[in-house]
């Protein structure tokens, strides 16, 4: 009896690389228990059924034209084109019986129906001809302000010209152009004037930046196979890194009727990412800029007094780990008295009201939730209209909803209650808007409001998904469970194959993208994630997890990621696919791979280093392996400044003595995006620990990697080492 339970048990771990009917292994574990003559019956069974894994030519066509499934959803999201500053819109929508065009009249509702654009005009003529004309013709009527082309710039009162030349400031008459005056007589090739050149409204003062210029680091790029010649041809690319000196800009002012400088006090500014100017106040009183210390943890709006020179900080945030300035949102009210700021100081992105002394007048928007970005302000009004996500307490937390506050901080209203992500356009005028509003797993619904209180004026279109089920096709699935702390809620999605069937046995394969730029997991309907579902059709289960260390959720959540790159929420994302497995035994948890690219690329080897327990087989798509070999906005944001031994912790090439699971490494030699020579340091380090991947260098390609043959190679990849069968041959 005990020599046929181990039987059992060593070839249920045989079987667990195949896809396994678990009927089948019950009744087997059963019999076995009872009657140890089974043994050569059980192994023609276990034969046999181990033979339906195989991967077939079918299974790689349907994976080639799973993307297709998308032209079998009828009536998707509503894409309004406003015409102009009225209130008609148009749309184009995809329906059974063929593609048709839509004029929509918004403070009625009524649509009017047409074969093409041209036919809409039909129902302008007469009304509006200027409209009608910009239906036919699909423009835009944008009207841009050229008053500063180049280095020169025409005072407000058109009697002077600023420009620069031999990297100084000069002034001259535009009545009589000999009438010059340098404004600076030090300029050099490394110290330059005026990337920007900005007039006092009132004509009277300049201001602008003067710049302490370095050398940028460039990086060599080969083509191996130029269409153009036969020889290789190296390329260069600009492309400073992590450490790397950097210029530095403060600003500068000049009185146009003294023809001199008032001097400012910039020494504070020195240590910088970045400074640049963001205007004049239109009484002319005052100019402003906004800094950007390096290492992203203090971020300055400051105002220069343009009559003493005197520089007062009206926003000075400092924080422990890093400012999110990728999402900074700055309005100034009643010409830059008050000015509404976006800041995370009570552990959630809120607005504030600030006044011009520096000091906060009010918290306008508050809660466990985060505001996301402002469309507009009605200063006339006094409210503002904003997405944001994360107020409903049983929704996904990063659905966007359309929501409006008074500047007082009362009046909360959410515009669009609907649980789902909802996609907005406005009318010019903001007085409607087009509300097309999904989920993963919610088809569109296309409707238009009113801004005022967001009721419903009419259903534009509702989504018909009826091909796609009769296709067979599986609705993809919303999943949250706790992550590493047993309290937050990590969110993420689960892609099954169309041929899924749940008493067999899948690998799961996670598609991890864990930049903390943003949360990454899509939350709109689509009939097919390009990214996921050709892996999912050859019988993988598909997972994307939004783990800690992303955006859009508390300072804590994100703060996970800083000097911590490696983390990539991954404590957060085992737990998750554990809970789904748990679920849905289906889900083989002896068989877990991951891929990924670019951050993600990183993350997925990263997988197999720190976490290869769990993950067994990582496909890395142009990664950027060493945070140190990268590009300095990107990573000095996370990894903070002077660079230090975090970044040897996080590092891959460091780290490629863990490796353990197989690897497959995919770049291309002509990636601008990430350095290339970041993926052949972490080969050379394998190379040195004596391990054991594979790699796919791509001639001509750049940082898109996602063409049929990279793409096979993964599938391939995957088919081969998780499944544990040979795909079968190209053609």
């Amino acid at each position: 009896m005990q020599i046929s339970v181990q039987f059992y048990f060593s070839f249920s771990n045989f079987a667990g690389q195949t896809i396994v009917n678990n009927f089948v292994f019950k009744y087997i574990m059963t019999k076995l228990l009872i009657h140890p003559f089974l043994h050569l019956c059980c192994l023609s069974l276990m034969l046999s059924v181990s033979a339906r894994a195989q991967v077939t030519k079918a299974d790689y066509q349907r994976a080639d034209t799973i993307l297709n499934l998308e032209k079998l959803v009828y009536s998707p999201a509503v894409k309004a084109h406003w015409l102009d500053k009225s209130h008609f819109f148009w749309y184009q929508n995809r329906e059974k019986d063929g593609t048709f065009f839509y004029l929509v009249n918004a403070d009625t509702g009524k649509k009017n129906k047409a074969n093409d654009k041209q036919g809409l005009t039909a129902f302008l003529k007469g009304k509006n001809k200027h409209l009608a004309g910009i239906i036919t013709e699909n423009k835009e009527n944008i009207h841009r302000d050229y008053r500063q082309k180049g280095s020169l710039s025409v005072s407000p009162d058109s009697l002077w010209e600023a420009y620069i030349q031999d990297n100084n400031l000069y002034v001259r008459s535009t009545k009589n152009r000999k009438n010059v005056t340098a404004l600076t007589m030090d300029g050099t090739v490394n110290l330059t004037y005026g990337s920007r050149i900005l007039w006092s409204p009132d004509s009277k003062k300049i201001a602008t930046v003067k710049t302490r210029e370095v050398k940028e680091r460039r990086i060599p790029l080969l083509e191996s196979r130029p269409s153009t010649q036969l020889q290789p041809i190296l390329q260069w690319r600009d492309y400073a890194k992590p450490g790397d000196v950097l210029p530095v800009s403060v600003p500068v002012l000049f009185d146009l009727e003294t023809r001199k400088q008032i001097p400012l006090e910039t020494s504070l500014y020195e240590n910088q990412y970045e400074l640049y100017l963001t205007g004049w106040r239109n009484d002319s009183r005052a100019f402003t800029f906004e800094f950007n210390q390096r290492g992203h943890q203090r971020y300055i709006v400051g105002e220069v007094n343009a009559e003493t020179g005197k520089i007062t900080h009206l926003v000075d945030e400092q924080v422990p780990t890093f400012f999110y300035y990728n999402n900074r949102f700055r309005h100034d009210l009643q010409d830059g008295k008050q000015m509404l700021w976006i800041s995370e100081r009570d552990g959630w992105r809120h607005l504030y009201l600030f006044g011009n002394d520096g000091k906060i007048i009010r918290q306008i928007t508050k809660g466990e939730w985060v505001v996301r970005n402002v469309e507009y302000v009605d200063e006339e009004k006094g409210v503002i209209y904003f997405r944001a996500s994360g107020f409903n307490k049983d929704e996904d937390p990063y659905h966007l909803h359309f929501c409006r506050i008074n500047l007082d901080g009362t009046g909360f209203r959410d515009l669009t209650p609907e649980p789902a992500n909802h996609e907005v356009t406005l009318s010019a005028d903001h007085s409607y808007m087009v509300d097309a509003y999904s989920r993963a797993d919610m088809p569109y619904v296309s409707v238009l409001r009113r801004t005022s209180d967001g009721s419903v004026v009419t259903e534009l279109e509702r989504s018909d998904i009826s091909a796609l089920i009769e296709y067979g096709w599986q609705m993809p699935e919303v999943f949250h469970a706790k992550g590493r702390d047993g309290k937050t809620d990590i969110w993420g999605k689960i892609i099954r194959p169309s041929t899924f069937d749940a008493s067999r046995s899948y690998p799961v394969v996670e598609m991890i993208y864990a930049g903390p730029h943003d949360s990454h997991v899509e939350k709109y309907f689509r009939a097919t994630d390009h990214l996921c579902s050709r892996l999912a059709e050859l019988g993988f289960i598909v997972v994307k997890i939004d783990g800690m260390g992303t955006a859009n959720r508390s300072k804590a959540f994100h703060d996970v990621c800083w000097k911590n790159l490696k983390d990539a929420g991954f404590p957060d994302r085992i737990a998750w696919i554990k809970a789904a497995a748990s679920k849905y035994p289906y889900m083989d948890l002896n068989r877990v791979g991951i891929y990924g690219w670019s951050a993600g690329g990183q993350n997925a080897m990263a997988a197999l280093l720190f976490h290869n327990d769990f993950y067994k087989v990582a496909v890395a798509l142009c990664g950027c392996h060493d945070n140190r070999m990268d590009k300095i906005w990107w990573n000095e944001q996370w990894m903070g400044y002077p660079v230090d031994e975090s970044y040897s912790a996080s590092s891959n090439v460091d780290n490629a003595w863990r490796l353990k699971g197989k690897l497959l490494l995919i770049n291309g030699e002509l990636d601008d995006n990430v350095d290339p020579a970041s993926t052949l340091q972490v080969v050379s380090e394998l190379m040195k620990a004596n391990k054991d991947f594979d790699q796919l260098y791509l001639p001509g390609k750049t940082h898109s990697l996602g063409g049929r043959f990279e793409m096979h190679k993964m599938d391939d990849f995957f088919v081969r080492n998780l499944m544990g069968v040979e795909p079968p041959a190209w053609e």
